[in-house]
């Protein structure tokens, strides 16, 4: 591929992930980058999901960059709209858009050995990259579960995070498929002009109120005339997460009076005492993540709802039949059913040093070096990797500490000079991944009495991180070169020596 053109950085996706990846580039002096993204424009999670209701359950000042506060967020958890806005605004600002590369979709990244680099072949065109920043998320390709009979269902059917805007759900028999942090948005926001909405629950979740606000006038000027104010917000929201994370994930039994909380935010609107025992969790709370919303049981409790307490199981023709042999009529069906988090796409298309592709070394589970690098792929690092994810926080927090991860990984490089690459020891991997485990027994996440979207086909927590953030930042602050074998070119094979004539030719 020395013919294509070659770069110093590319960086796959432009959520959250790629665009901190990109400002920080810019910062540290990498100018020469670029921006992968397969779609027409940025914004990641939040430009795919624009389904009815769709909002943030992270305070707004929380849920943005350190590096670029917004003093005029409208609401204290904001919408869809205004977060891809505020994504939009962020590329614009830090000048990004001439290193995006819009509709162009990796189809395969492997790692040349000889030159040291990666090359890449997108739906738009190759090219080659010293480094690799791979921001895809974990909440980028949607998965709808292989039900017998969906091929033959003659309705309409979409994913939450694929809304078809198009169909007109009004007057319509609309069946929803989860109860997830999606579902219990879409389904306030679609039940006052469904003709009938039935829930396929196949497993309650826990929800507790959601104290949104619009955020006054005065506010927003304070914040924007003194900027400190709005680094105060976002500190107090801060630290407010920190202290509740040991209950996650040191004491679980701490969790009961949450439980309370949430018991009496569904005793308000469900006075029904069988469709509330249907609701009621029989796990600890926080073992799934726990969801905000003080319009969801509301919603379940109007007379054209239904909450199946089952999966759905089987299709016939227009008739869903769930696990429990409830069956409804549907004109349309909608999956909440959540995204391929442990078993990233993106992974099948990552092709090492070895041979071997990234999802056939995580075959038996994710694991990555302080969340980003894995062994036998040298210059490829992961935003939002394996054990990075929070179930308390905000997704940010991390973000920004990967990025200062990938800054110095990218420092060390340049201190290093010539060709040279990082690999990290498969030794450094799995004590990293052992000592997180390790903390992960005690979790609510694992003791908690469910089964979740944090685990993997083997039943390993491989998404969440089970500590506080202070504790990750401090992790990822700088790269331990002794975790990371220096990879240089191979030489060049010296010149074969002229062979000796054999005595017969010796001239007498």
């Amino acid at each position: 591929m020395a013919d294509y053109e070659h770069v110093r950085v590319a960086v796959i996706g432009s959520g959250f992930g790629g665009l901190g990846a990109a400002v920080r580039l810019r910062r540290e002096g990498i100018t020469d980058f670029v921006v992968l993204e397969r779609a027409d424009s940025v914004g990641g999670t939040w430009r795919d999901n624009s389904y009815p209701g769709c909002a943030c359950d992270v305070p707004s000042h929380l849920y943005s960059f350190s590096f670029a506060p917004n003093p005029l967020w409208p609401r204290t958890f904001s919408g869809q709209r205004h977060i891809r806005a505020y994504l939009e605004h962020v590329a614009d600002t830090f000048g990004l858009r001439p290193h995006l590369r819009f509709g162009s979709e990796v189809k395969k990244a492997a790692w040349n050995t000889e030159r040291l680099c990666w090359d890449i072949e997108t739906s738009s065109g190759n090219l080659s990259a010293d480094v690799v920043v791979s921001a895809t998320g974990p909440l980028s390709d949607p998965k709808i579960p292989d039900i017998p009979g969906l091929d033959g269902f003659p309705g309409k059917v979409f994913h939450s995070a694929r809304w078809d805007h198009d169909y007109d759900l009004a007057g319509k028999r609309v069946a929803m498929i989860g109860t997830g942090a999606s579902a219990i948005q879409i389904v306030p926001a679609i039940q006052p002009e469904v003709a009938r909405l039935t829930l396929f629950q196949r497993t309650p979740p826990w929800v507790m109120p959601r104290v949104d606000r619009a955020i006054s006038g005065l506010e927003r000027s304070v914040h924007r005339a003194v900027p400190v104010t709005t680094r105060l917000r976002r500190g107090l929201l801060w630290g407010i997460r920190e202290l509740q994370v040991q209950a996650f994930t040191k004491r679980p039994d701490e969790l009961g009076f949450v439980e309370q909380i949430a018991k009496r935010n569904m005793a308000r609107s469900i006075k029904d005492p069988a469709l509330r025992a249907r609701l009621t969790p029989d796990y600890r709370i926080g073992c799934k993540r726990i969801l905000l919303s003080s319009t969801y049981y509301p919603a379940l409790a109007q007379d054209n709802v239904d909450v199946v307490a089952g999966g759905l199981s089987e299709i016939r023709g227009a008739t869903l039949v769930a696990a429990d042999g409830t069956e409804a009529e549907a004109d349309a069906i909608i999956f909440g059913t959540g995204f391929h988090v442990t078993d990233m796409p993106i992974a099948e298309r990552v092709v090492g040093a070895d041979g071997r592709t990234l999802a056939e070394t995580w075959k038996d589970g994710m694991a990555a070096l302080r969340g980003a690098t894995a062994a036998g792929f040298p210059n490829w690092m992961t935003i939002i990797g394996p054990n990075t994810g929070l179930g308390n926080s905000s997704m940010i927090l991390m973000i920004e500490s990967q990025l200062n991860y990938m800054a110095d990984y990218l420092r060390q490089l340049h201190v290093l000079g010539g060709r040279a690459a990082l690999d990290a020891r498969q030794s450094a991997v799995d004590s990293w991944n052992r000592t997180v485990q390790e903390r992960m027994k005690r979790t609510v996440w694992n003791t908690g009495g469910c089964t979740s979207w944090y685990l993997d086909a083997h039943g390993r927590n491989t998404t969440v991180w089970p500590g506080t953030t202070t504790e990750f930042r401090r992790a990822t602050r700088r790269v331990d070169l002794a975790e990371y074998e220096v990879v240089r070119q191979p030489r060049p094979a010296a010149a074969p020596a002229a062979a000796a004539p054999r005595p017969a030719e010796v001239d007498a």
